[in-house]
């Protein structure tokens, strides 16, 4: 940096506020005049300096403000309060060039000075970046500046106060309050005075962790303060574009950057047209680069896989570079910003009616995180306009969000409320809104509790509703994948043992789900760990694999699905397809291998599955591997040898 001022007299530090660049770029300036900085005013643009603005021999540092990096090229019309179009004279917002840096750099030489203009990551960084002013302003570690203020803090006080307080900036409480995996250094600064306070006893622990929870309201506060100033396009919307991006990657946090950027897009045509409905904004082609605009959001790219069920792709991820960030950005825009739902809600029910899992789950879960903040605006504009269509996806949408809005105990009433009242409506798509609902636990709070739910809709309907016991079926397997499936499992014999043919139905689809639905297609938002390694595998052998306790009752539940005339076939197609998978799976073989012993216990289950082996081998467009199909029927022989 100090080379490139030297030789060009001006330089272009490019960072984000909070990044230390400024004060890097005063220590520049400080070395190479003896102390003689100043500071222009920024209200001018770097094309209105002139010489006599300029100090013999001294360093000049302009920090452009955020409308001074905007392009309008000629006045725009303008409502008068008649409704008429007027002219506004507004002085064009200048964009930045290489040929203003030269005119500049002339005049810092003729007076022997030097500047430095800073510049916030953005489009207009990105292209001087790639000039011979521009340079990153990387920030210095958070380390170095917490201890160095720590030190200048506490050099008072006893030898072990610099240790001490340093220790408990990495304690667990601490890190996890903070939310943030690396402070920039204005935050490193006041992290070092709250911990020096809290050594001289100025604060509580409880007051140390709520200071440090602000850090990430205060960054998501400083993204939206102001965003839409001057309040018309398209002054406005290149920080449009810069909020809508972080409310994105809030949504899509650790997902592909390139659904995070579509969405984002369509979010910022949102707000664009909420704040000024006469003009719909058009897209840039090519504004800031990709490598550059997840500085914006305090975020990064990395490689990762993106789980598609059959297989795992590679995607280039975008994250929030905090866990606590994406929740504070939601809760920013949601509370603070009333104006701002509309587009919001807007936004995430057309991503909710996307055909991808990737995006309208992501979106659904967001749209329940909004509904448990504010229940009253939130169920009424995302998920009741989702719940009434008779669009699945967007009834799955609805009934994920209103799972997710469950998850806070105070909200669980409200939601168990609507799902009851939604389950005796009689009105079809609320009904299996509700039966989906119920998949996820959270709702009841309790798997039995959620089996009760399903029973009390499927007890009342004819036992051929195919309406509703699809979707009951669905949450019936989904309840099975929760991590709770031993009284699920439980529950199914108790309905068999019921007599009620409709009960019965639920079992046997939801048996025929088991043995046919990838488990990664089953997972509802609790998190299941030990199914991680069968995520691609059908659930009965996910279940078979972690819970081998479980195979005598899996077992009875499938060979009474068989042998059943209404359930027989489909059950028979449905084996048939998970022997298949298993046959080019060697650890999804063996569970199966051991578990096909249990289903033969008389000769009609043996007749029975042997007929199977023989069609699958015999098949002359998809035959079974022959070595598969012998290792199956030796453990079926096996089992009528028992």
């Amino acid at each position: 940096m100090r080379d490139r001022l030297r030789d060009h007299r001006v330089l272009v530090l490019c960072g984000e506020p909070g990044s230390g660049r400024k004060a890097t770029a005063l220590a520049l300036l400080d070395e190479l005049t003896g102390g003689k900085v100043f500071r222009l005013d920024p209200r001018h643009g770097v094309d209105e300096i002139t010489e006599d603005a300029l100090q013999e021999s001294g360093g000049h540092l302009l920090e452009l403000l955020t409308e001074d990096v905007r392009t309008e090229s000629e006045p725009r019309p303008a409502r008068s309060g008649r409704g008429e179009h007027t002219s506004v004279a507004r002085r064009p917002a200048t964009r930045l060039s290489e040929l203003h840096l030269d005119r500049f750099g002339e005049l810092l030489r003729g007076r022997e000075a030097y500047g430095i203009v800073l510049v916030e990551n953005g489009e207009l960084a990105d292209r001087l970046l790639r000039g011979r002013y521009g340079m990153y302003c990387p920030p210095p570690p958070a380390d170095e500046v917490l201890h160095r203020h720590l030190w200048h803090r506490l050099r008072a006080e006893p030898d072990e106060a610099l240790g001490s307080a340093r220790a408990r900036a990495r304690r667990p409480d601490v890190v996890r309050a903070l939310g943030l995996e690396e402070l920039r250094p204005r935050e490193a600064a006041r992290l070092a005075d709250h911990l020096a306070r809290h050594w001289r006893g100025e604060m509580t622990d409880a007051e140390l962790l709520v200071e440090c929870a602000s850090f990430v309201r205060s960054q998501a506060r400083e993204w939206f303060a102001g965003a839409d100033r001057p309040g018309a396009l398209p002054e406005a919307l290149p920080v449009l574009n810069a909020g809508a991006f972080r409310v994105a990657v809030a949504v899509f946090d650790g997902s592909a950057y390139s659904l995070a950027a579509e969405a984002a897009e369509l979010l910022a045509w949102e707000l664009a047209v909420t704040l000024d409905p006469d003009h719909a904004p058009g897209r840039r082609l090519f504004g800031t680069h990709a490598e550059h605009r997840p500085v914006q959001a305090r975020a990064v790219l990395e490689d990762g896989e993106l789980d598609l069920g059959p297989a795992k792709v590679p995607v280039r991820a975008v994250r929030f570079q905090g866990e606590a960030l994406a929740g504070a950005v939601l809760g920013e825009i949601w509370h603070g910003y009333h104006n701002v739902r509309g587009p919001v809600a807007r936004w995430l029910r057309a991503l909710c009616d996307d055909a991808r899992p990737e995006v309208w789950v992501r979106a659904s879960v967001a749209a329940g995180v909004l509904c448990s903040w504010d229940w009253i605006h939130g169920f009424r504009e995302l998920v009741v306009p989702l719940a009434v269509t008779d669009e699945p996806r967007a009834r799955m949408a609805a009934a994920t969000a209103l799972a997710e809005a469950a998850r806070d105990p105070r909200v669980r009433p409200a939601v168990a409320a609507v799902l009851k009242d939604w389950a005796g409506s009689g009105e079809d798509t609320l009904v299996r809104t509700a039966l989906l609902a119920h998949g996820y636990v959270l709702a009841a709070g309790s798997v039995p509790g959620s089996l009760d739910a399903l029973a009390r809709v499927v007890r009342t309907r004819e036992a051929s509703d195919i309406d509703v016991l699809v979707p009951a079926s669905f949450s019936v397997a989904r309840l099975l994948a929760s991590g709770e499936p031993e009284p699920v499992v439980s529950r199914l014999h108790g309905w068999l043992d019921d007599g009620r043919v409709n009960l019965a139905n639920l079992v046997h689809l939801a048996v025929i789900r088991a043995l046919s639905t990838r488990t990664t297609h089953l997972w509802g938002l609790r998190e299941v760990p030990e199914l991680d390694e069968h995520a691609a595998r059908p659930l009965l052998v996910a279940l078979l694999a972690t819970r081998p306790a479980l195979a005598p009752e899996l077992a009875r539940l499938l060979r009474h699905t068989l042998a059943t005339a209404r359930s027989g076939e489909a059950a028979l197609e449905a084996l048939g397809g998970m022997l298949r998978r298993a046959a080019k799976d060697p650890g999804a073989l063996a569970h199966v291998r051991a578990f096909l012993p249990r289903l033969a216990v008389d000769r009609r289950d043996r007749d029975r599955l042997r007929g199977l082996l023989n069609e699958l081998v015999r098949d002359r467009d998809r035959p079974l591997d022959r070595s598969a199909a012998r290792r199956m029927w030796d453990a079926v022989t096996e089992g009528a040898n028992r």
